[in-house]
């Protein structure tokens, strides 16, 4: 262990595309409860250096970023061998990063080429990083029963709700949904809880090209609290998981979308 790796009686996390939208609203929400975060992200680590100045000065936890594309699946042990240097020891993974498609592209025209990069980042990444980390987490409780590691998925209404414009973001999160349900089952004997958080209509950059036709749904009834969905809702929901509120709840799936999912006459 290096000497900038943070103590093993501290919490550490790792927040996948934890720079922009719902991620930040994570990472803040989780550096408010105390935890180190690691953030990892494609862009840039100088686009994220404002954000994690003001995390680390209002908060005073350790924030730290690092370049890494989940859909880089042969270069995850790299990553999370400079993750572990950081911080020793990690107690949580939020796999959030996530794409929408750069075109919206009806179903019938989609291409293979925005299929294979949604699937990737949204799906194939996240699947074999939990697999990674779990094996990790596995090693580290045979080595401290006490340890109490445990994984949240930050899905989509989009599992379940259809967009024949964008069916390659369903299908990814679709994914997400069953690949909670699989770690969940495999890793409950082990004492290691994973779950799904839902998210209905959020603000974020993903969002930000058809806020008139949200706002205009919104305002309309299709979501109930008649309201879009902020950052800080999902990361407050991450918070209490991770501090281990739900604990007898492996994988359930937490909608946080205004009542989005109630199905209505």
């Amino acid at each position: 262990m290096s000497s900038d790796a943070k103590s093993n009686q501290e919490k550490n996390v790792l927040v996948t595309g934890g720079g922009r939208g719902i991620g930040r609203g994570i990472v803040e929400s989780l550096a408010a409860d105390g935890w180190n975060v690691v953030l990892c992200g494609r862009s840039d680590p100088s686009r994220y250096a404002d954000f994690i100045e003001s995390i680390r000065q209002k908060y005073l936890t350790s924030v730290a970023f690092l370049s890494h594309d989940i859909s880089d699946v042969d270069g995850h042990d790299a990553f999370l061998r400079e993750v572990y240097r950081k911080v020793g020891r990690l107690d949580a993974l939020v796999n959030n990063a996530g794409v929408a498609p750069l075109v919206r592209a009806d179903i019938l025209e989609a291409s293979v080429e925005s299929f294979d990069r949604v699937l990737g980042i949204n799906l194939r990444g996240p699947y074999f990083l939990t697999q990674k980390v779990a094996q990790q987490f596995l090693r580290d409780r045979q080595a401290d029963s006490a340890f109490s590691p445990m994984i949240v998925n930050i899905g989509s209404i989009s599992a379940t709700t259809v967009s024949t414009s964008r069916g390659e973001y369903c299908v990814s999160k679709a994914g997400v949904a069953m690949m909670t349900r699989l770690f969940a089952a495999r890793l409950a004997e082990y004492g290691i809880p994973v779950y799904e958080l839902r998210p209905g209509i959020v603000h974020s950059d993903m969002t930000a090209a058809v806020e008139e036709k949200y706002d205009r749904l919104i305002s309309e009834g299709l979501v109930p609290q008649r309201r879009w969905g902020e950052p800080s809702d999902v990361g407050r929901a991450v918070a209490m998981l991770l501090r281990g509120e739900l604990a007898y709840s492996t994988g359930q799936v937490i909608h946080i979308g205004g009542g989005m999912d109630i199905q209505q006459l």
